[in-house]
């Protein structure tokens, strides 16, 4: 099984995550022809990513070889991936083919749990409310000046 591209040999892959992963390798598998991938741009954190999104600078760019086996790694620049929640993986063109074929994509890393902060729900006064303060241990005091 596999991932065809359908009218040119562009691929875009969105990978979003359930936490936060440090991204060290990334391995891909393809046949040993024209239609396996030539090049790869990784993109992080940016969700529901198009096409249209790939004009952008990415964050590491790799020449790939041929690797029908999946014995090639590829490392990414760990100080740009330590906190990805949603990987981007473009795949601009392959060796000559019309279409580009992708048999297996393989990420190394560690994940962690992600802390998202939820939304506090919190009651501010506009205006203190003397009956909400009262303080029994303070009895009025009346002065006279004669």
């Amino acid at each position: 099984q596999f991932v065809e591209s359908d009218d040119d040999e562009e691929l875009l892959f969105n990978v979003p995550f359930t936490g936060n992963v440090k991204l060290k390798g990334i391995i891909v598998m393809g046949e040993d022809d024209g239609t396996h991938p030539a090049e790869m741009r990784l993109f992080r954190n940016i969700p529901h990513m198009s096409f249209d999104d790939t004009a952008r600078e990415p964050e590491q760019t790799f020449s790939l070889n041929r690797d029908p086996t999946g014995e090639l790694e590829y490392p990414t620049k760990i100080a740009r991936f330590s906190n990805v929640y949603h990987l981007s993986i473009h795949f601009p063109k392959n060796f000559g083919a019309e279409t580009t074929k992708i048999f297996y994509i393989g990420l190394k890393g560690e994940w962690t749990e992600a802390h998202r902060h939820e939304v506090t729900i919190c009651n501010y006064e506009a205006s203190a409310n003397p009956a909400d303060h009262k303080l029994e241990q303070i009895t009025p005091q009346t002065h006279f000046i004669s």
